[in-house]
């Protein structure tokens, strides 16, 4: 990395790695993680820990990760149902226009209507009687099966230089949704150990009555 990129701003490395490294976080969602400290071996480590791999099915091997988590965050921050109006809008302040190529993430449109919703991150939802028909989009099963609202809510702030406790309600909700979560995951844990516990204890029964 020295040699073919930063070469004679070598003294500057340290600061120009740490640049580069919130730049991916940001737009590319994955932290850069040393694996190998000896020989500076680096790897890329998706942020939040979602199963998506848009490099799988993209010829230009760009991750989307990022772009996946600004979706689902315009979607969350608008109340977990954001019209088509409502998503360009954001969007097209980040020069991503449907049916345009955008030079890092392709056509942004395909990417929401086609390969989110093929995924099962998002739902297209055709708004009833609407005039012209449009749809609105919510998080689909895998979203919620994998996105933690309060990590994503620092992740979205974060990008804003701002803080979550700048919004109260989307804080409130999103802590309120972790503790679900950690209660749902806490559950079968405790089934598991009571069963254990019941196990363990059989034997002792039956021996004390032969």
């Amino acid at each position: 990395m020295i040699d073919a990129v930063i070469r004679e701003h070598r003294e500057h490395f340290l600061d120009i790695f740490r640049g580069a490294s919130e730049q991916m976080e940001l737009l590319f969602s994955v932290d850069v993680k040393e694996v190998y400290p000896t020989s500076h071996c680096y790897t890329l480590v998706n942020k939040l820990g979602l199963t998506y791999d848009s490099r799988l099915s993209d010829e230009e091997g760009v991750p989307k990760t990022g772009l996946l988590l600004f979706i689902l965050g315009v979607i969350f921050m608008k109340g977990n149902r954001a019209t088509e109006e409502e998503m360009w809008e954001v969007l097209n302040t980040m020069d991503l226009y449907s049916g345009t190529n955008h030079m890092i993430f392709g056509d942004p449109g395909k990417f929401i209507t086609q390969d989110l919703v093929r995924e099962k991150y998002i739902i297209c939802q055709h708004v009833i009687n609407s005039d012209p028909p449009h749809c609105e989009f919510l998080w689909g099963p895998r979203a919620h099966a994998e996105v933690s609202k309060i990590k994503l809510l620092e992740f979205l702030t974060k990008f804003l230089h701002s803080d979550p406790t700048f919004f109260p309600s989307h804080l409130e909700e999103a802590l309120k949704t972790e503790a679900e979560r950690e209660r749902t995951i806490a559950a079968p844990r405790a089934g598991t150990s009571a069963n254990a516990r019941e196990s363990s204890r059989a034997p002792s029964s039956r021996s004390s009555h032969p």
